[in-house]
């Protein structure tokens, strides 16, 4: 089966309608699309776990569904919501293994990695440089930053965010 817009959101109003046959072939068809859109974005060793998960948010999320709405814009929120989790949860591993990785070896790749970081931040705004200083590389939150700069919480929101996009501008330059 095609996994058309028409055909999947049919499939998911009978779902909702208590009908297993049509769920069971939804969800078979949502597991196709979903290896089709994450065999691109994501390690083909990540990409089953990966596609399960997204249909238990589906399966858990079916309520919300709305059938006056395209059925495949909402999967694929869902399934860019898992994708984004995803991400983080890897960012997060090799965060922790680089961590342990670097306890009694040579620390002179992280003191450059430090001054290359404190150069950048450099060229921005003071208010910019401080407020991605203390948020993003002393793990601050939003209200201890606010705090320690004197400015409103959404200005260091603001002043990160605006920081943020210039360094990357600077970085795709270079």
């Amino acid at each position: 089966m095609k996994a058309d817009e028409a055909t999947l959101a049919r499939l998911m109003a009978l779902s909702q309608a208590g009908d297993k046959l049509a769920y069971a072939a939804l969800l078979e068809a949502c597991q196709r699309w979903l290896r089709g859109y994450y065999s691109r974005r994501i390690a083909p060793s990540s990409l089953d776990d990966l596609v399960q998960e997204t249909l238990i948010a589906l399966h858990n999320k079916r309520a919300s569904w709305d059938s006056s709405r395209p059925f495949l814009p909402w999967l694929a929120a869902i399934a860019r919501y898992r994708w984004v989790d995803h991400l983080r949860r890897l960012y997060r591993a090799d965060e922790h293994e680089l961590h342990e990785d670097t306890i009694g070896t040579d620390e002179e790749p992280a003191i450059a990695a430090r001054i290359s970081i404190e150069r950048l931040l450099g060229l921005l705004p003071p208010a910019q440089e401080r407020a991605i200083a203390l948020v993003k590389i002393e793990g601050l939150s939003i209200a201890e930053a606010s705090a320690a700069t004197g400015q409103s919480e959404a200005l260091v929101k603001v002043n990160i965010h605006r920081g943020l996009k210039r360094l990357a501008h600077m970085i795709e330059k270079e």
